[in-house]
């Protein structure tokens, strides 16, 4: 079929941002989607009759021919050859194929894409609040794989006074989807800082301030419910109308979500 001058023109185009998108990527970053076509670079991969490994092999697919995808069941690939055989592949053998510009394919993996569609989270974690043990608990809702609420709720055992603080966070972490290094986040929130001094203290009276936090922290798959969690947060409490007290503190935690 005869291409209009314009029609080619965009088609040189894309292909063009598609490979400057290749040269600034790193290979794992390139990911297949159904309907690409993707060239087999190993020796040959096997096309099942059924997603599983006790399916019988009935094709094999030899190294340059080309293969398109037609759909993804977990770890296992439908696929389609340039003369009409359709089989499953396993991801471990779609890996060993290359993108139309040449760059290694890549698949997400199953585990992340079922972490990422879970939305609450629960978790406790320990630490020091000044210099004084710190204990506390969280519960977070995820609206979006990057965006949460949390609460969390904490009790800091001082020499003196006794220490309860709540507050609620707004969390966004960009690359919640990391899982082999730490994932970054950050969060803002607001909430109460009650002090309750020892009752043997002249004088003592309980304080029960406004507060507002700021949270870095990284998070790190331990499998596929669990992950480990390192806060540290700056508190600022409002004393009185001409009065403010800073706090930090540094905690470690395990959390689980479903």
């Amino acid at each position: 079929m005869q291409l209009t001058p314009g029609a080619a023109a965009l088609i040189s185009k894309y292909r063009s941002l598609k490979s400057l998108a290749a040269l600034f990527l790193p290979l794992w970053l390139v990911p297949a989607i159904a309907g690409e076509k993707v060239e087999v670079a190993a020796p040959y991969i096997e096309l099942h009759t059924g997603p599983g490994r006790g399916y019988p092999v009935f094709y094999v697919a030899g190294r340059h021919e080309w293969v398109e995808i037609k759909l993804r069941h977990t770890d296992w690939f439908l696929v389609r050859t340039e003369n009409g055989k359709e089989g499953w592949v396993t991801q471990q053998q779609m890996e060993e194929t290359l993108t139309q510009i040449g760059t290694k394919t890549a698949f997400r993996n199953v585990l992340v894409d079922e972490y990422l569609h879970r939305r609450l989270e629960f978790g406790a974690g320990w630490g020091h609040f000044k210099s004084d043990p710190m204990l506390k608990a969280w519960i977070a809702y995820n609206f979006t794989d990057t965006v949460a609420v949390e609460a969390t709720g904490g009790q800091v055992g001082g020499s003196f006074s006794g220490t309860n603080l709540w507050h609620v966070n707004l969390l966004l972490e960009p690359f919640s989807d990391w899982r082999l290094v730490p994932a970054p986040y950050v969060g803002i929130g607001l909430g109460r800082l009650i002090n309750v001094p020892n009752a043997s203290l002249v004088g003592a009276v309980t304080s029960n301030s406004r507060m507002a936090d700021a949270t870095v922290g990284l998070r790190y798959h331990l499998g596929d419910r669990f992950l480990a969690r390192l806060d540290y947060t700056q508190y600022l409490a409002y004393i009185a109308d001409n009065r403010t007290d800073q706090y930090r503190a540094v905690t470690i935690g395990i959390g689980f979500f479903f």
